[in-house]
C-alpha cells in the first residue's frame, strides 16, 4: 500500500483536525504531493499542494485555514485544518501532483454541530 491517509473524524464547526498521509514507494520521491477531497456527489478536487522544494499552494476555499507540510524524509504529508466549516465535509486523499491512478482509502472528515 503506497498511500495511507489518517486523522479524519467528526468535528464541530470552527474545530481543527490534522490529517496524515504515509507515503511509500520510490515513485513518490522528488514529486510534488497534494491533498484532494471528494464530497458526496461531487468530483475530487485539489485542496493543497506542496512542491519537492517545499513551496505550497491552496484552493481559495481553504486558503488561510489549511496548511500542508511534509516531513524531512518526505515519507509523511500532513494537512492541518483549522476553522473547519460544514462545507469542508468530504473524504480526503493524498497523492502526487499530478496524481497517480491508484489512490489510498482516504479519510473521512465530517464537520457538523
Amino acid at each position: 500500500v503506497e498511500l495511507v491517509e489518517s486523522g479524519g473524524g467528526l468535528v464541530q464547526p470552527g474545530g481543527s483536525l490534522r490529517l496524515s498521509c504515509e507515503v511509500s514507494g520510490s515513485k513518490f520521491s522528488n514529486k510534488a504531493m497534494a491533498w484532494y477531497r471528494q464530497a458526496p456527489g461531487k468530483q475530487r478536487d485539489l485542496v493543497a499542494r506542496i512542491s519537492n522544494g517545499g513551496s505550497t499552494g491552496y484552493a481559495d476555499s481553504v486558503k488561510g485555514r489549511f496548511t500542508i507540510s511534509r516531513d524531512g524524509a518526505k515519507t509523511t504529508v500532513y494537512l492541518q485544518m483549522n476553522s473547519l466549516k460544514p462545507e469542508d465535509t468530504a473524504v480526503y486523499y493524498c497523492n502526487a501532483l499530478p496524481a497517480y491512478p491508484t489512490w489510498g482509502q482516504g479519510t473521512q472528515v465530517t464537520v457538523s454541530p
